[in-house]
């Protein structure tokens, strides 16, 4: 009897009945066995030539065959077509109805509407943007891209939102989504502009369809994570009281999802804005255009002039809807009861410069700022690239970081036979997951390499894997402190605005100036471009959490490190899960912008792909860079088990 109870599982230490050291333990018996046989049969560390697929041949076929039937085939004459026309007669008229109104009435009603939502001081803010857009030359230019954004965050919004409601009320529909919205936001934009333009051709029907593929995920993820976090007291509540299903959604999911909502929205915008450069290289125009064709000549300073604008229009796009959504109503009684007098004398403004013929921007309110701005970079040049004291320039911090970070990571990946990077991809995947997720990584792993892109897409993943692990830490310390101050929040918005808004071409030539050329600034510029997504995911998850938890806790004795450890970042996992999703992501959508500047790999191979209209290149490497995406989602996105109630 004794021997019996020896051996009852209730004596087994706590440790070993827990299910990842099952897995683990299962693991390394595979281990032992799988691994004699590959070192057996592969030696070499390379991805085997037999196991390749060649695809060029049917992607130049599909090429030609798309050039041959644009004009002919019923395809694209009676569904392409149509979709073309729509986009086209949708821009055009928002940008007529903007050049109708003159700047004086597009600036009076963007603050009426400013001080309707959100009260004077953001109907100040909305005007001083506007004059200053005007100010630096670029008024038309900034209509121009307003217009293109306008229809292109609203038909993003409108398929993020079907997504996101699709992925939120349904546990199977939200795990088809996943690869589809991971190959939307990871597939760089130059990949996927190839196929667009042999479509749609160039202009401006190819730039929205690329903006809203580009930035129509965010809004489907958050979207689907607001209604999936919905309360469920108060959706078993609702549904007590005899709530259809469609009622629940209406009175309870998507109110209590508000908050996600309203972040998707402000992401949307931003990403939609972050792309009015890259659609300017297949002939989108505006403000992007001017930006492109500046850094072409590099003129630093005729770039910002062109990109300040654009962070301008991300400020006050975000405010608006921000505050039109977030339900503020302080004085606005005041507000209710002027508005008929405001919006007459907005409409007043607009036709007195109408008849005065004052539409356009006076040439003489101009201000140009292209020649300090360029004086100010070739300081920081001479000044700060070498020969600083003590810390050294930023060329020996690149240096420093390639050698010792970047190369020991790409070495390091590339030395390990390609069977063993599969076998750490299946393990780490499976410990935070199922053997679905497992499976999933490990094919999408195994595609590069069926591709025959193994060897430049681990050199890539050496440069995501450095990349995100620095936004992750200063996102996460940076959200943190965010979350823990009202006013640290309100000082980082503008700055987070700006990172994430600017293009990144305008700070391409600084980031090189500052660090030459290479891997190391490519990084850079990934850093810069990913963390203002993580830190606002990290800051909102970490101010979701419960106040009654915090309450609780704070009665307890808990300190305040305390509370952070054991309750805000427990409670906030699926955000700082999200915020870990999205730095994936938007890295690897830098990548290309990387392969610029001497990242090389699969950005280069893009870029090369798009400019020689080679489809097979930059098809296969964009391929390979949505893989690397499908792995690295499954390997860093836990498979979430608990029973969802109240849906």
């Amino acid at each position: 009897m004794a021997a019996i109870t020896a051996f009852s599982p209730r004596t087994v230490p706590a440790v070993l009945r827990h299910r990842a050291v099952h897995k683990l333990a299962l693991l390394v018996l595979a281990a032992a066995v799988l691994v004699p046989l590959a070192t057996a049969r592969w030696t070499g560390g390379a991805w085997p030539e037999a196991l390749t697929v060649d695809l060029t041949s049917p992607l130049t076929k599909a090429s030609t065959w798309i050039v041959d039937n644009r004009d002919t085939h019923p395809l694209f004459l009676y569904f392409f077509g149509h979709v073309s026309n729509a986009i086209v007669l949708s821009v055009r008229a928002v940008y007529l109805v903007l050049l109708a109104a003159g700047w004086a009435g597009v600036t009076a009603l963007s603050a009426l509407v400013a001080w309707r939502v959100a009260g004077l001081r953001l109907a100040l803010g909305t005007v001083a943007a506007f004059l200053t857009c005007g100010l630096l030359g670029m008024w038309v230019p900034t209509m121009q891209t307003l217009a293109l954004m306008v229809v292109a965050v609203a038909a993003s919004v409108v398929v993020g939102a079907l997504l996101g409601l699709a992925g939120g009320l349904s546990d199977r529909l939200n795990k088809a989504l996943r690869p589809v919205l991971d190959t939307m936001q990871v597939l760089p934009a130059y990949a996927y502009l190839l196929p667009v333009v042999l479509v749609f051709g160039m202009g401006v029907p190819a730039a929205v369809l690329a903006t809203v593929v580009y930035a129509a995920p965010p809004m489907a993820r958050l979207t689907a994570l607001g209604l999936r976090g919905a309360d469920h007291e108060v959706l078993e509540a609702v549904r007590s009281l005899g709530a259809t299903a469609r009622q629940r959604l209406l009175t309870a999911r998507i109110p209590l999802a508000r908050k996600e909502l309203l972040l998707g929205l402000n992401q949307t915008i931003m990403m939609a804005l972050s792309m009015a450069v890259i659609a300017s290289v297949i002939g989108a125009g505006g403000l992007g255009d001017r930006v492109y064709q500046a850094l072409a000549s590099v003129d630093v300073g005729a770039a910002l002039a062109a990109g300040i604008p654009i962070v301008l229009l991300a400020v006050v796009l975000d405010r608006v809807t921000g505050a039109a959504g977030s339900g503020s109503t302080s004085s606005s009684e005041t507000r209710r009861s002027g508005w008929p007098y405001a919006l007459v004398a907005a409409l007043a403004i607009a036709v007195a410069a109408r008849l005065m013929g004052r539409l356009d921007w006076p040439d003489a309110w101009t201000v140009g700022i292209a020649e300090p701005v360029n004086r100010a970079v070739d300081w920081m040049t001479d000044h700060l690239y070498s020969g600083v004291p003590v810390i050294g320039g930023t060329a020996d911090w690149a240096a420093h970081f390639t050698t010792w970070v970047l190369n020991p990571l790409r070495d390091g990946l590339t030395w390990l036979p390609w069977w063993s990077v599969l076998l750490v991809v299946a393990a780490l995947a499976w410990l935070i997951g199922t053997w679905q997720t497992a499976l999933t990584a490990v094919l999408s792993m195994a595609a590069i390499g069926v591709l025959g892109v193994w060897t430049p897409a681990l050199d890539t993943l050496s440069q995501v894997l450095a990349a995100v692990a620095v936004t992750l830490v200063i996102g996460f310390a940076t959200g943190i402190a965010a979350a823990r101050s009202d006013r640290l929040e309100r000082a980082l918005r503008p700055v987070l605005d700006v990172f994430q808004t600017m293009p990144q071409f305008v700070y391409l030539i600084p980031v090189v100036a500052l660090f030459g050329v290479g891997r190391a600034p490519a990084v850079a510029a990934a850093v810069v471009y990913a963390l203002p997504a993580v830190v606002r995911i990290t800051t909102q998850g970490l101010r979701q959490v419960d106040p009654a938890a915090m309450e609780s806790s704070s009665s307890l004795g808990a300190t305040s490190w305390q509370q952070l450890r054991q309750v805000q970042l427990p409670l906030a996992r699926p955000a700082l899960l999200l915020a870990v999703n999205q730095g994936v992501v938007l890295v690897l959508a830098v990548v290309i912008i990387g392969g610029l500047v001497g990242g090389g790999a699969l950005g280069y191979d893009v870029v090369f792909g798009l400019a020689q209209g080679d489809l097979a290149t930059g098809l296969v490497a964009g391929a390979a860079i949505v893989c690397l995406g499908l792995m690295l989602d499954r390997v860093t996105q836990p498979t979430e088990r608990r029973t969802k109630k109240g849906a």
